[in-house]
């Protein structure tokens, strides 16, 4: 076999690996790049190789920057299936449409004022290719074989992380590589634990959080501090969010906040995702991948009053009382919360609050190193307000939540890949499992080529 890495080298996004054996040629994810410009510029560039020389994909989960590039794989002459979870195919009906209408509409917005530097703008991808894509899914479920395409079988673990996560198993013969997706956390408040991994012969493993560990303290008390504070000084508080997965585990935090009177049981929230009100939704259909039960299920999707329509958004930036928005995307790279920031950063009395990874040239990265001004729609919007991040309400395991996943081998990899991870924190995992598991480990560059023996 051989592995190439397109992508997630030397930082979280992009998810892409080519693996090849003997005629066969897959690709584990197929993600966007995010952040950084000369990162996002390689959405553009083509792939090493043509897409219908492809014979699947096989999928670890349904974030974008893992599963964001299949519209345009399959609009260049991909023609294979791509495997994944059921809830993961649940998921991406949701978010690859949507991914494609927000390009149009954000190509179009620069049109109509002009603030790009391209003449016409074009979104890589139409809400329509990413309809045509869906018909190439092949769902499988968790815990059985599959086969991929000739010489490969693959197995699905859950990974915890988000609905429909997998850790993906590769065969080939009698060698063995495992990916380990986004791994989730031990004791999330929403999602169940990673499965446990005994033995393989390669394993490519994230690091988004490989040199940090969580703060222990409950998250969801500088939550309701935060929104608490902001309350009583009269502003509004904005949870930027990715609408699956953060938005649910914010939506049931706030809920179990108002339940013990933490935060003021008539203070209005308002989710303004319809992507997000749509994947809540599914948490109904697969019980069996997370902890709550229905009626808690129910308690989460009842939190927030949905916010539904352009109208509806545009009117919210005009109340001038406290109440708390929760809306996509959860890097503030995109979507409706963009129109609430230029609306609310201006103020002091407001709060931006983060709850997750904030990944290098975002937005997001940059509020949180203090920038006293961000760029939206080509214009500058002063940002007044506080900004707040909550690191440990991350769904990412942190470094000490990979080596007690690791620990579990019962033997060592012959070479482990650190990917999905800025430098200093792939570096940093890379350093621990060496010291502490004594295993080979490589950090691979982009487009590096491997050949696994």
């Amino acid at each position: 076999m051989n592995i190439q890495f397109l992508g997630a080298t030397g930082t979280v996004t992009g998810s892409k690996y080519l693996l090849s054996a003997g005629s066969s040629k897959i690709l584990v994810d197929c993600g966007l790049f995010q952040g950084y410009k000369p990162l996002r510029l390689r959405n553009w560039e083509h792939l090493p190789l043509h897409p219908a020389e492809l014979d699947a994909v096989v999928l670890t989960h349904a974030h974008l920057d893992h599963s964001g590039y299949l519209p345009l794989l399959v609009k260049n002459g991909f023609k294979g299936k791509i495997f994944c979870s059921e809830a993961t195919f649940d998921l991406c009906k949701i978010l690859l449409p949507d991914s494609g209408h927000l390009q149009e509409e954000e190509a179009g917005y620069a049109n109509r004022h002009g603030f790009s530097k391209h003449s016409p703008a074009l979104p890589l991808y139409s809400e329509a290719d990413a309809v045509r894509a869906l018909a190439f899914f092949s769902p499988v479920s968790f815990d059985t074989d599959f086969q991929v395409c000739e010489g490969l079988r693959a197995r699905l673990l859950r990974a915890g992380h988000i609905l429909g996560a997998a850790i993906v198993i590769l065969k080939n013969g009698d060698t063995t590589i495992t990916f380990s997706g986004d791994l989730g956390r031990p004791n999330d408040l929403i999602m169940l634990p990673p499965s446990i991994v005994e033995k393989t012969d390669y394993l490519v493993v994230e690091s988004t959080y490989g040199n940090r560990r969580h703060d222990p303290a409950d998250p969801a008390i500088l939550l309701g501090k935060t929104i608490r504070e902001t309350a009583e000084r009269g502003g509004v508080t904005i949870i930027p969010s990715f609408a699956v997965g953060r938005a649910q585990a914010v939506l049931y935090a706030i809920h179990l906040l108002k339940e013990n009177g933490d935060i003021p049981a008539t203070l209005p929230i308002y989710l303004n995702s319809p992507m997000a009100v749509n994947a809540t939704e599914i948490y109904h259909r697969h019980a069996r991948d997370h902890r709550l039960d229905y009626v808690q299920c129910e308690a989460m999707f009842h939190t927030a009053t949905i916010v539904n329509s352009v109208e509806e958004s545009i009117a919210l930036n005009k109340k001038q009382r406290p109440m708390v928005i929760v809306a996509a995307s959860g890097m503030a790279t995109g979507g409706r919360v963009l129109h609430h920031l230029k609306a609310f950063a201006p103020d002091p009395r407001n709060t931006v609050l983060f709850t997750g990874f904030q990944a290098g040239g975002t937005r997001g990265a940059s509020m949180v190193a203090g920038a006293d001004a961000i760029k939206i729609h080509g214009e500058y919007v002063p940002l007044r307000a506080q900004v707040r991040q909550i690191d440990n309400m991350s769904a990412h395991a942190d470094a000490d939540e990979i080596l007690a996943w690791l620990s579990h081998f019962s033997a060592a990899p012959k070479q482990t890949f650190i990917t999905h991870g800025e430098p200093p924190a792939a570096d940093g995992l890379r350093k621990r499992i060496e010291e502490q598991l004594h295993w080979a480990c490589r950090l691979p560059d982009y487009l590096e080529s491997v050949e696994l023996p």
